[in-house]
C-alpha cells in the first residue's frame, strides 16, 4: 500500500495504536514486520499490552497505519478514539473479548467433560455412546473453537500461519477423522468400545474416534486463553490504577467566587481549594493553609507530609488535614502523575533483547511445527505403522507446540514488575534497564539532596551556663524568621517546631555579611558571626568557642546568639543526613554493591558525612562539570557503575553511568537522564529499585526457560507418539498460564523501606543539645 508522504529529514513523532484480534506472539510479530516495511516507520508491537508503539515521520497520517494493520487481518484504533467512544457510552464497557471467551469456555466445559469421560472410562460406554459423543463434540469444535478457525482462515488468506492455525488444523483433523471412522469405518457399530491411553497405540484407524481430542483440546486451549487474558488484565492493573488516581473535578476560585469545574478545564495559575479528604487536583504550590498530605499512591511513602504556605504539592495526593488553597503550576500531561504513567507505559511497551530473540523464534515457529507434523506423519507411515497412529502423532505435534508462552514470558513480567514499581514510587524506564541492574557492582551517590536533605537544618543547641535552651532558640528564631537567608530559615523553622509560634521582632535589621538584630520581648537580640559580636564588644566564653570550633571542623555552620549585652549560646546548622540514608547504604551493601560518596564539598565534611552513613570511599572537592569524568574513570577501572543524583549538574553523570537513578524530588533534567526514577526522596528506594529490577529480570529468565524447555521437550515426545493429543492440549494451555502466573508473583514484592531510622546525632560536646530533624 502507499504510505503518506513524509519529509525524510523531518523529526520522528510517536504514534500509539491499540491492536485487537491478536491471539499469540506470532500475531504481534507479523503486525510488527508489516508496519516496519513502510517507509520511515519503526514499530514495536507488544502482545501482552495489545499496543503498538510506532515512530513515524512528522505529518504521517495514522490512518495509513491503521489501514495496514487491518489489511493484515487485525483491528487497530487510536487510544483517543477508544476513550471518546467509552465517554459516549458512559461507564467503562466490559471487555467483549473476555466475555466471549468466558461464554465459549463455559459451553465447551459443559459439552466436553461428558465426551472425555465417555472416551476414558469403558464402563460408561453405552450402546450408542459414540454417536452421543459426536452430538456433544460437534458444537464444541464448530462453535466454541470458531475464533481459532476464523483466525486460521484470515491467516491463510494472508499467506501466514499462527498458533490458531495449529489448533484449527488439529481439532478439525480430529473431528474429520472421527466422522470418517463413524460413517465409513467400523467405529459407528453399536456396542463399540475403546479405552483411553496416555500414548499412541497403533491399531486399525477405522475403529477409533478422536472426538474427546477435538473437544478436549478446544476446552483446554480456551481455558488457557481465558485465564491468560484475565491475568494480562490483572498484570496491567497497576498502570490503570495509576491513570485513574487523579481528581475528576475541582473547586476553583475565579473572580473571588468558588466554582466547581472538571479538572480538564483547570489552567496554570488558577487557585483551587482542597478540603480535608479530597484529592489535590493538579501539581501546584500552597498559597494558604496548613495540612498533612498523603502521597502514598505516588511515592509509596506511608507517612503523610506536612505542607504549609509556599510548599509544593502534587496532583492525586490526598489532603488528610486542614483546608488548603493551592495555585496550579502544572496541568494535564505535564503533571508528575501523567509523567509517571507515561514512563511506566513506555517501559511496558519496550522490548528487552531476550524478548526480541523470543519474538524471532515465535515468528518462524509455526511453519517449523507444521513441517515437523508432516515429517512425523510421513515417518510413521514410512515405518509401516497404521495411518491412524501416524495421524494421531501429527495432531499431537500440532497441538503441543504453542509459541504463546514464548511471547508472554517477557511482557507479562514487565507489566507486573513496572506496575508494582510504580505503586512503590519506582519508575523503570525500559526493559534494557533490567539487564544493567544485574551487572552493576559500584554505586556512586551524590551527597547533597541524595544522602543529605539538601536543605539547611538546625542540628544542635549550645547554651551558655545559666541560659535556658528553649529561650535561646525562641529569641534567635524570632529574629531569624524575618530573614530570607537559608541558615536563618533553618533556625526559624527549628525554633517554631520546638517552641511553637514565634514572636514578631521590632526594629529588625539585616547587617550584610554579619547577621541580624532585632528587639524581641524587650531584649535586643543579635544573631550572626563572631564579627557581629565583636562590633558590640561581646566576648565568647571558652566552652562556647570550643563548641563552635568543633562544629565547624565537622562541616557545620555555627551561629552565635547574644542579648542583653552577653553571648548566650551557639546554634549549629548544616545540610543534615537523611534519616534513612544509613539504612539505605546497608541495603545497597547487602546487594553486593560498593557505595562511593561524590561531592563538591571539602574532604573533611565529606568524610564526616560518609562516616555517619557507613560509606568507605569518598571522592570530594569535585566540580559539577567533573562528575561525569569521575564516573567515566571508575568505568575505565573495570567497574560497572550506578549513579544516584538529583540535581541539574548530575544529569551528565547519570547519562554516563551504566545505570542512572534520579531522585524524584530532584530536577526534570536529572529525571530525564536517568534509567530509574525514585519518586520519593528516600535513598532506600534505590535499593528497592535494584532488588525489584533484578527480581523482574529473574522472572523473565524463568519464564523463557520454561517456554523454551517446554517446547524442546514436548515436540519430540509428541512426534514419537508418547503423548495423547488431548493431554498435549492441556499441557500447552498450562504452559501459558504458568508463565503469566509466575509473572503475577511480582505483585507480592515488598519494599524494605518500612522503618524510619533516627538521624545520626551530631558529636556531643559540653553544654550541647542535638536536634533530630
Amino acid at each position: 500500500m502507499s504510505a503518506s508522504p513524509a519529509q525524510p529529514d523531518a523529526p520522528g513523532t510517536s504514534v500509539e495504536l491499540e491492536i485487537g484480534g491478536m491471539t499469540c506472539a506470532s500475531c504481534a510479530n507479523r503486525i510488527e514486520r508489516k508496519l516496519n516495511k513502510l517507509d520511515g516507520v519503526s514499530a514495536t508491537v507488544n502482545y501482552a499490552t495489545e499496543k503498538a508503539r510506532i515512530t513515524v515521520p512528522a505529518g504521517y497520517d495514522p490512518q495509513a497505519l491503521i489501514q495496514e494493520v487491518e489489511e493484515t487481518g487485525y483491528t487497530a484504533a487510536l487510544p483517543a478514539a477508544r476513550q471518546e467512544q467509552a465517554a459516549q457510552t458512559g461507564a467503562e464497557q466490559p471487555d467483549t473479548e473476555l466475555v466471549s471467551l468466558r461464554h465459549r469456555l463455559t459451553g465447551s466445559i459443559i459439552l466436553s467433560v461428558p465426551v472425555i469421560l465417555l472416551a476414558m472410562l469403558p464402563a460408561l460406554q453405552f450402546t450408542y455412546w459414540q454417536w452421543a459423543s459426536l452430538a456433544l463434540a460437534a458444537p464444541v469444535v464448530v462453535w466454541a473453537a470458531w475464533p481459532f478457525h476464523k483466525a486460521a482462515w484470515t491467516n491463510l488468506r494472508h499467506g501466514t500461519a499462527t498458533m490458531d492455525t495449529l489448533v484449527s488444523l488439529g481439532t478439525i483433523a480430529a473431528l474429520l477423522w472421527s466422522l470418517y471412522a463413524l460413517f465409513l469405518g467400523t467405529a459407528g457399530i453399536p456396542g463399540m468400545t475403546h479405552g483411553f491411553e496416555f500414548s499412541i497405540a497403533p491399531s486399525d484407524g477405522a475403529a477409533n474416534i478422536y472426538l474427546e481430542v477435538a473437544a478436549g483440546v478446544t476446552m483446554f486451549i480456551l481455558a488457557g486463553r481465558y485465564f491468560e487474558k484475565r491475568s494480562k488484565r490483572q498484570a496491567g492493573a497497576a498502570l490503570r490504577a495509576l491513570l485513574e488516581l487523579g481528581a475528576k473535578d475541582v473547586a476553583v476560585i475565579r473572580i473571588g467566587t468558588e466554582t466547581r469545574i472538571p479538572v480538564e478545564e483547570l489552567s496554570v495559575g488558577d487557585e483551587f481549594i482542597v478540603r480535608p479528604g479530597e484529592k489535590i487536583a493538579t501539581d501546584g504550590v500552597i498559597v494558604n493553609g496548613r495540612s498533612a498530605v498523603d502521597q502514598s499512591m505516588l511515592t509509596g511513602e506511608s507517612v503523610p507530609v506536612e505542607v504549609a504556605d509556599g510548599d509544593p504539592v502534587v496532583g492525586a495526593a490526598v489532603n488528610v488535614g486542614g483546608r488548603l488553597v493551592a495555585r496550579a503550576t502544572r496541568i494535564g500531561s505535564d503533571t508528575q502523575l501523567a509523567q509517571m504513567a507515561r514512563l511506566v507505559e513506555d517501559a511496558q511497551s519496550g522490548k528487552a533483547e531476550v524478548q526480541r530473540l523470543a519474538d524471532r523464534v515465535s515468528g518462524i515457529f509455526v511453519p517449523i511445527v507444521i513441517a515437523i507434523a508432516v515429517a512425523a506423519l510421513g515417518a510413521w507411515i514410512g515405518a509401516g505403522f497404521p495411518l491412524e497412529a501416524a495421524f494421531t502423532a501429527a495432531v499431537a505435534v500440532l497441538i503441543i507446540a504453542c509459541p504463546c508462552a514464548l511471547g508472554l514470558a517477557t511482557p507479562t513480567a514487565l507489566l507486573v514488575g513496572t506496575g508494582r514499581g510504580a505503586q512503590l514510587g519506582i519508575l523503570i524506564k525500559g526493559p534494557e534497564v533490567l539487564e544493567s541492574t544485574r551487572k552493576i557492582d559500584t554505586v556512586v551517590l551524590d551527597k547533597t539532596g541524595t544522602v543529605t536533605t539538601g536543605k539547611m537544618t538546625l542540628l544542635g543547641i549550645h547554651a551558655a551556663s545559666g541560659t535556658d535552651s528553649d529561650e535561646l532558640l525562641r529569641l534567635a528564631g524570632a529574629v531569624e524568621d524575618s530573614s530570607e537567608h537559608p541558615i536563618a530559615q533553618a533556625i526559624a523553622k527549628g525554633a517554631a517546631e520546638r517552641t511553637g509560634q514565634l514572636p514578631v521582632p521590632e526594629s529588625f535589621k539585616n547587617i550584610e555579611g554579619k547577621g541580624v538584630q532585632g528587639i524581641v520581648d524587650g531584649h535586643l537580640v543579635l544573631v550572626g558571626r563572631t564579627s557581629l559580636m565583636a562590633d558590640w564588644s561581646l566576648p565568647i566564653d571558652a566552652d562556647l568557642a570550643a563548641a563552635k570550633a568543633y562544629a565547624e571542623s565537622a562541616g557545620q555552620t555555627a551561629v552565635v546568639v547574644a542579648w542583653d549585652g552577653a553571648v548566650r549560646g551557639v546554634l549549629t546548622v548544616a545540610d543534615a543526613v537523611k534519616p534513612t540514608s544509613a539504612e539505605a547504604i546497608r541495603q545497597l551493601k547487602d546487594l553486593g554493591l560498593t557505595p562511593v560518596l561524590l561531592t563538591g564539598d571539602n574532604q573533611a565534611v565529606a568524610e564526616q558525612i560518609a562516616a555517619q552513613v557507613g560509606i568507605g570511599q569518598v571522592i570530594a572537592e569535585v566540580l559539577p562539570q567533573d562528575k561525569v569524568d569521575v564516573v567515566a574513570r571508575l568505568q575505565k577501572e573495570g567497574k560497572v557503575v550506578a549513579m544516584v543524583g538529583d540535581g541539574v549538574n548530575d544529569a551528565p553523570a547519570l547519562a554516563q553511568a551504566d545505570l542512572g537513578l534520579a531522585m524524584g524530588t530532584g530536577t526534570d533534567a536529572a529525571i530525564e537522564a536517568a534509567d530509574l526514577t525514585l519518586v520519593r526522596g528516600d535513598l532506600r528506594a534505590a535499593a528497592d529499585a535494584i532488588r525489584l529490577s533484578r527480581k523482574t529480570l529473574g522472572t523473565i529468565k524463568t519464564n523463557l526457560f520454561w517456554a523454551f524447555a517446554y517446547n524442546v521437550a514436548a515436540i519430540p515426545l509428541a512426534a514419537l507418539g508418547l503423548l495423547n493429543p488431548m493431554l498435549a492440549g492441556a499441557a500447552m494451555a498450562f504452559s501459558s498460564v504458568f508463565v503469566v502466573g509466575n509473572s503475577l508473583r511480582l505483585r507480592s514484592f515488598k519494599s524494605k523501606a518500612t522503618t524510619r531510622q533516627p538521624t545520626p546525632a551530631a558529636p556531643r560536646t559540653p553544654a550541647h543539645e542535638s536536634i533530630n530533624a
